[in-house]
């Protein structure tokens, strides 16, 4: 090799805000610690560090004496910090006000914590769009990085087989320079990576660096259970020490050292389009709301959230209180199917947004409401009653309630993701099953029966002053009890919600059948730590015993009341008619075959005989109190 080549090489961590203190404290011990430490003893290698806002937030209140050697590897110039959004957000989605605000607020922790302001910052899931330019110029940063697969998508020019070289890219005549991470040399040896860069010859590209982004931190994951910190920092030390190893030709360094004597770089405009299977890395961002429906329910939430925030006027503080909450919702770990998956992680989400919310409100001012809009923007209007407490969501396919808030503890009781099903269900959807005999129940369907959740009912009245929304389902053909009329009144009425169905045979003949409401509610836990459930018979409550059980089937019930203990919240459900009830706790395998709850599935059972053109009503309420 005839031409020094510069190295970077670069580590990235990030939990999201709303993870369990164990998962923290397991990236710690097995990651930052050890690698820190191993670093501090070879000062003649540099390296670039990316940790989150809500990770740095995390160490300097648990392990603050990290701080101590990260000041020091910064002092002797061996590291630098790279900025980045605070939240560690999925940038493509924010609006441009949040991109800036949430990277000053990182850049303004990096810069108190450690005297020094990034240059640079880290873009989340190398989730890029071409606009991000204009922001990340707007607040300082000179370079960042993205994944090797979008120079390719751009056509640049694979130098000698192995590397891209940095690019100019530019938006609204402002210009950013962006590094390539080699993602596919992650996993890879020292002596592996070094390799291919050694035999080098300068013959196809100026003295420029190559990037190397994370270092050996799938590897070491991988294995994490398999030994102690302790032995994650030996394996740090064998790492470095191989590198310490190399040919002197190599130098390592960072980018704040080099960008500014980069010349002649090309300019490209890099895109989202992957252009081969195997770009597994490159992500096009607004193409996950669709291949994930919940994650497209999280993003309208933040829309949502943000209109309310812009309509505060004169006070600055509150509006700041309500942007840092909506920011802590924006992580872009929601925005993917295994993130999703942590439920943890998605409640804190629902949580943070209706903080923001209620901070919006004016407590002297707030009027009960029922509006109109196309609220997850699909094209489709959606029905949203707002109250002092509670906030109730409707959808038209299914005359369904597909969120419900209750305010005054940020809980979001329809937060029913199921990572097996990859979507979220709603409650107050029907089943009519025909016959006198009650067929298998199971949360999952039953068979043989009518399924109106997927069938688009019509408005038929929509009083705003009266907050009343009723749904009308005409006869049918081709369906079991086609000749059944519905119509499903809802209101929300002093923090009540109250849906009437009203049932009418239309067909020639008698029918027997039952009505079936399934009713998803998410609790913080199925067991009796986080909820109790009592059966309401005329003026008596009951409480059920519910231990060790997924299922449980109660009859001659009046309503049934669940005490969410974690949120000191009751929710009782009531009919003016007698039903009986299956409830079951709905689980998923998430770890090492363990089990983890997601939400209670209600069933109310109500026997339904109806002569040729009768009418029966059945009222349902859902009452939701501190």
């Amino acid at each position: 090799m005839n031409v020094k080549m510069n190295l970077i090489l670069g580590v990235s961590n990030h939990i999201p805000n709303g993870a369990a203190d164990e998962e923290f404290e397991a990236l710690y011990n097995y990651n930052i610690r050890p690698l820190v430490s191993a670093l501090y003893q070879f000062p003649q290698i540099n390296m670039v560090f990316h940790y989150s806002g809500v990770l740095l937030y995390w160490i300097e209140r648990n392990h603050p004496e990290i701080f101590v050697l990260l000041e020091d590897l910064l002092s002797r110039k061996q590291i630098e910090l790279l900025g980045g959004g605070f939240y560690e957000p999925m940038m493509p989605f924010l609006p441009q006000a949040d991109k800036i605000g949430q990277i000053e607020m990182l850049t303004t922790y990096i810069r108190k914590q450690f005297g020094k302001r990034p240059q640079g910052c880290w873009i989340p899931s190398h989730a890029w769009e071409q606009d991000l330019v204009s922001p990340l110029d707007a607040c300082g940063m000179n370079y960042t990085f993205l994944n090797e697969s979008y120079f390719q998508a751009a056509g640049a020019k694979l130098k000698q087989g192995y590397w891209y070289d940095p690019c100019i890219t530019e938006d609204q005549g402002k210009i950013i320079i962006v590094f390539p991470v080699f993602s596919s040399l992650e996993e890879k040896k020292p002596g592996e990576i070094l390799e291919k860069f050694l035999h080098y010859d300068g013959t196809d590209s100026f003295e420029g660096p190559i990037t190397v982004f994370p270092v050996f931190n799938a590897a070491l994951e991988s294995r994490k259970h398999a030994f102690s910190g302790e032995k994650a920092e030996t394996e740090y030390l064998k790492f470095f020490e191989e590198l310490s190893n190399t040919n002197s030709q190599i130098e390592f360094t960072t980018p704040s050292r080099i960008y500014k004597n980069f010349l002649n770089l090309s300019k490209l405009y890099l895109n989202g389009l992957p252009v081969s299977s195997q770009n597994n890395n490159l992500i096009v961002p607004r193409q996950l709301l669709i291949d994930c429906p919940e994650a497209g329910l999280i993003y309208a939430k933040m829309i949502h959230t943000r209109l309310l925030i812009n309509q505060l006027r004169g006070d600055k503080a509150r509006k700041l209180s309500a942007l840092e909450e909506l920011w802590k919702a924006q992580d872009s770990s929601l925005f993917s199917h295994p993130g999703l998956a942590n439920a943890t992680v998605r409640k804190a989400a629902y949580r943070a947004l209706l903080e923001a919310e209620n901070i919006t409100r004016e407590k002297s001012t707030f009027s009960p409401s029922l509006s109109v809009f196309d609220y997850d923007l699909n094209g489709k209007d959606e029905y949203i009653f707002k109250d002092e407490k509670v906030s109730c969501y409707i959808l038209s396919q299914g005359a369904c309630l597909f969120e419900l808030d209750y305010i005054p503890k940020a809980w979001n009781y329809l937060d029913t993701f199921l990572p097996s099903l990859g979507k979220r269900r709603s409650a107050f959807v029907e089943y009519l099953v025909p016959g006198t005999s009650l067929p298998e129940i199971n949360w999952q369907g039953i068979k043989d029966a009518r399924f109106c959740g997927e069938e688009n009912f019509q408005i038929e009245e929509l009083d705003r002053l009266r907050r009343l929304l009723c749904f009308y389902l005409p006869p049918k053909q081709g369906f079991p009890l086609c000749n059944i009329e519905i119509k499903k009144t809802w209101q929300l009425k002093r923090n009540v919600l109250s849906l009437k169905y009203e049932l009418k045979n239309s067909g020639p003949d008698h029918e027997n059948f039952f009505l079936i409401p399934m009713i998803d509610l998410s609790f913080s836990g199925g067991n009796e730590s986080f909820l109790r459930i009592l059966a309401i018979r005329g003026s008596l409550k009951e409480k059920i015993n519910s231990t060790g059980q997924n299922e449980l089937y109660l009859e001659e019930l009046g309503g049934i009341e669940f005490r969410d203990l974690k949120n000191e919240a009751v929710l009782t459900l009531e009919s003016n008619r007698q039903f009986s009830a299956r409830i079951f706790n709905v689980e998923d395998i998430k770890d090492n075959n363990l089990y983890e709850y997601h939400f209670s599935c209600i069933m109310p059972v109500l026997p339904v005989s109806l002569e040729s053109q009768k009418n029966l009503d059945i009222l349902f309420t859902l009452k939701i109190s501190s």
